[in-house]
């Protein structure tokens, strides 16, 4: 029997399966005149003996539909020897999405940016269908594909329009498609439990399968799950028509039990809590069956738009040790962020110091940037969350990892290939959590150096305004002195103030340098390296690459495993080998676990070494932050002086300046002249007398006139100086 079959372009080999349906089957091939691997549909009987309009539809649909997020039509040809027409499409090597969730790294779900990447997929797909007036009717895992493109990335495409149909947006179908697990629920009934019901349907039940897939696709689970599966269809039907608006999932674990609702993702789930906040109200949106609740298309694109749009922020909580992720809109704010920032840490945004590299997050961003705007990070590169009102550092406790399981004594291929694939599963949970404690220790040493840096600057800073303020003051504190001197009376109040500020800006400059000199990064550097030095950073012993090593072990053997169950008869010697396996599985399994039962304390011991460096950075950074005060305090009352010392400056001028009047005039009358000539000898006296005092008042004028351009170019220099040091004090007030 040959198991070659081909087409005028295009051979395969019907033992090259890639899927199988009700209607046929696709195969790889190959272009015969370029060698290309494409993928083969091929029909049987059934599905021929279908109304020729019917069989017709997939193929019209298929020319119809040009996207990027649907699988590309090659051709349509005839199978050699007369069998029918075959699709032939482009080949996805990254298999379907049901495959790729079978996979046991992916038992609780896809990791957050492949979940995305479905996402945005998926709804970009659908809208060139909606576009196009057409409706899928069979949306699932298994009908979405995983395009590997030239460059590495990948491509999630749709496929499989057997059941697909043009249909206007108001317009209505009665035909049954689909599979049951992921059928609205009124199609449910009629297509599973078989019920006469006169009811018909719109383009719309994509979207409740959409919801069930994402759901799936997040979490590794289907959504509703009665006890016993599919046996269990009336439970099934009970689940999805009587849950209550905005619950996601319901499951029964016993025979008639109760119904476990809910209106969250699972806590296994592999999706960020910034993340599930934005994908929760999706999944509830289309997993409604109220037709007054019920989405429409329009409302489920501008909802994942909005999602895919936002920027995800990576940050690292220094009070939790734990790295969190909160999504900002494009057009959202700093307050958003603080907003999103509090609800998954309880830090209130007033207590908030956000670290971008060495620099304060607002430094490198203004309160009113957009979110568009903001700068790239990652796990490895996050913000780093301080809290200004608490100092304390504590981990926060894990969920327990799932158990590995254990063989039985009795080797069963069925049984074993089934528990080394859950004992792959536990593994990658087992890794994920290694890897997070891991970059827990490696980001609490870089908030070490971070803030030692941000310290230092801002210390530097205060240092350099403290030591130009006290030079300042020493200057209007001389001039005042002057001044003092010539007009005792109006400016002695003035020096005496002068000389008090002057002494206390001195003060303050000393406080700074003594700050700085205490507290240099090294210096708290080495508070760090004396707390941590008790026990060693899990990710310096490679223990994330360790896990990482020991999980591929596990699933080679699982790998292993699961080829005895495809040969399903073991001779003596394979079945030895079998058992090997099984104990490799278990051995390989208590190492795991050992290596998380090792990272954890290490992590932890991370966490309180941080804490005993926190309390003593903390207090620096507020010392730092009263003595900026302090000195944007002395900065405003010099220039108060300065104000000051101008009035007074002016008041000691129209003083001295009434040394300069003329003598009084000399002319007399006849009547007057005797007078005169009695009283000249003590006239004679007293203008002697006052040439010595205009004499001696004029050269004290002439003094402080001559050092007066001098004083005012002073006045002025200091003026600008301290405006200029005024706004930087404003500027670098946190």
């Amino acid at each position: 029997m040959s198991f070659l079959r081909g087409s005028e372009n295009y051979v395969w080999c019907t033992t090259s399966v890639l899927g199988k349906g009700a209607t046929g089957a696709v195969f790889q091939g190959v272009n015969k005149n370029n060698g290309e691997p494409v993928a083969v549909k091929t029909f049987n009987q059934l599905s021929h003996m279908r109304p020729h309009d019917v069989q017709m539809r997939e193929f019209e649909v298929l020319k119809k539909v040009k996207h990027e997020n649907i699988v590309k039509l090659l051709a349509i040809e005839e199978e050699q020897e007369g069998r029918g027409k075959v699709i032939v499409m482009e080949l996805c090597t990254g298999g379907s999405l049901f495959n790729i969730l079978d996979d046991p790294e992916n038992t609780y779900g896809l990791q957050e940016n492949e979940f995305l990447l479905v996402l945005e997929h998926l709804t970009a797909g659908m809208k060139h269908l909606r576009d196009n007036n057409l409706v899928h009717r069979d949306l699932k895992p298994g009908n979405i594909m995983k395009f590997i493109n030239e460059d590495g990335t990948t491509t999630y495409k749709l496929t499989d329009f057997g059941a697909a149909r043009e249909l206007q947006e108001e317009e209505q179908f009665i035909s049954l498609y689909g599979t049951e697990e992921y059928l609205h629920p009124d199609m449910y009934e009629r297509a599973v439990l078989r019920k006469p019901v006169g009811k018909s349907f719109g383009a719309t039940v994509d979207l409740w399968s959409i919801g069930v897939t994402l759901y799936h696709v997040a979490t590794g689970q289907l959504p509703f799950r009665p006890y016993g599966g599919r046996r269990n269809k009336e439970t099934m039907f009970f689940i999805t028509t009587k849950k209550a608006s905005g619950v996601i999932s319901g499951t029964q674990t016993t025979d008639n039990g109760p119904i476990d609702w809910s209106r969250e993702l699972p806590s296994h789930c592999q999706l960020s809590v910034g993340l599930r906040k934005l994908v929760t109200p999706l999944l509830a949106g289309l997993l409604e069956v109220d037709p007054h609740r019920i989405w429409n298309f329009e409302r489920f694109f501008s909802e994942v738009q909005t999602v895919t749009s936002t920027k995800p922020i990576h940050i690292f909580h220094v009070n939790k040790a734990a790295s969190i992720k909160v999504f900002l809109k494009p057009e959202e704010k700093y307050e958003h962020l603080q907003t999103y920032v509090c609800e998954q840490t309880s830090v209130v945004p007033e207590a908030q110091i956000l670290l971008y590299q060495e620099r304060l997050l607002l430094a490198e961003v203004a309160a009113a940037t957009p979110g568009k705007k903001y700068p790239d990070t990652t796990a490895e590169e996050p913000l780093l969350l301080f809290n200004k009102n608490n100092n304390n550092v504590s981990m926060a406790p894990e969920p327990d990892v799932p158990k590995f399981p254990v063989f039985p004594n009795i080797v069963s291929v069925e049984n074993d290939a089934s528990q080394a694939k859950t004992a792959c599963s536990v593994g990658h949970v087992v890794r994920r959590r290694v890897e997070a404690l891991c970059a827990s220790a490696v980001l609490c040493a870089r908030c070490v150096s971070r803030w030692g840096a941000l310290l230092d600057s801002r210390l530097q800073r205060v240092d350099a305004r403290a030591e130009a303020l006290a030079a300042r003051a020493h200057c209007l504190a001389q001039a005042a002195r002057a001044l003092a001197l010539a007009a005792p009376a109006a400016c002695s109040p003035v020096a005496a103030t002068g000389a008090l500020l002057a002494a206390e800006c001195d003060a303050l400059h000393a406080s700074a340098a003594a700050l700085r000199t205490r507290h240099s990064p090294d210096a708290l550097r080495a508070e760090w390296d004396a707390a941590a030095a008790h026990e060693p950073c899990p990710s310096e012993l490679r223990l994330h690459l360790k896990a990482k090593t020991l999980v591929e072990r596990l699933r080679d053997s699982w790998q292993h495993l699961v080829r005895d169950r495809a040969t399903r008869s073991l001779t003596y010697n394979d079945e030895q080998f079998h058992v090997l396996e099984r104990i490799t599985v278990a051995e390989t399994g208590r190492r795991v676990r050992a290596l998380l039962q090792r990272a954890a304390p290490l992590a932890s011991a991370r966490a309180d070494a941080i804490a005993d460096w926190y309390k003593v950075a903390q207090t620096v950074f507020l010392q730092t932050q009263i003595l900026d005060k302090d000195v944007s305090g002395a900065e405003l009352r010099l220039a108060a002086l300065s104000a000051r010392l101008q009035d007074a400056e002016r008041e000691a001028q129209a003083a001295l300046g009434g040394a300069h009047l003329a003598s009084s005039k000399n002319e007399t009358t006849d009547k007057e002249k005797e007078k005169e000539k009695k009283n000249v000898k003590e006239e004679c006296q007293k203008r002697q007398e006052k040439r010595e005092g205009v004499s001696a008042g004029g050269a004290g004028v002439r003094a402080l006139l001559h050092a007066q351009d001098d004083l005012a170019a002073g006045l002025a220099s200091n003026r600008a100086l301290l405006a200029r040091l005024v706004h930087a004090a404003h500027a670098l007030r946190p």
